[in-house]
């Protein structure tokens, strides 16, 4: 009769082979798919998110919203706010005033990094706050007013 290997501790394995992946790739942002290292290691899907969560208290790694999760390399500083808030800074960091033509959906997808969905709802947010104006859809969203940055640090 063979003995089964035990499950115990593998998370911690994955987690050093993670690890050993980022720290001999300064260039990895994303940490290997889920499934990939479900399938190398033959675990479940539990076993692989708690070799995760064992680099993000490291410091090592954090979800991000979609189900990946990305490398926090040491000194990185990651803006953290709302997508509407960053968007709406490139209003003062492009130097665009009242009338000017605003960036494209697909440009701020790029930009950020995130889908073109995702972008499109910040900007609602930014139309509804006054700082945007769209005349419909497809059409070139302008510039109404440029954010107050008073009182943000």
């Amino acid at each position: 009769m063979t003995q089964q290997v035990s499950p115990r501790g593998t998370f911690l394995e994955i987690a050093a082979e993670v690890q050993a992946l980022v720290a001999g790739d300064p260039e990895m942002e994303k940490l290997p798919a889920v499934a990939d290292l479900m399938k190398r290691h033959g675990v479940s899907r539990g076993v692989v998110l708690r070799a995760f969560e064992v680099l993000r208290r490291e410091g090592l790694a954090e979800p991000v919203p979609g189900g990946r999760w990305r490398v926090v390399r040491a000194g990185e500083e990651i803006d953290r706010r709302p997508l509407h808030e960053r968007i709406a800074d490139l209003v003062t960091v492009d130097g665009l005033k009242a009338g000017d033509e605003f960036h494209s959906a697909p440009v701020l997808a790029e930009r950020f990094g995130v889908s073109r969905p995702t972008v499109t709802k910040a900007l609602d947010k930014l139309e509804a706050a006054g700082v945007l104006a769209s005349a419909g859809q497809g059409r070139v969203r302008t510039v109404r007013t440029v954010p107050n940055r008073k009182g943000r640090s």
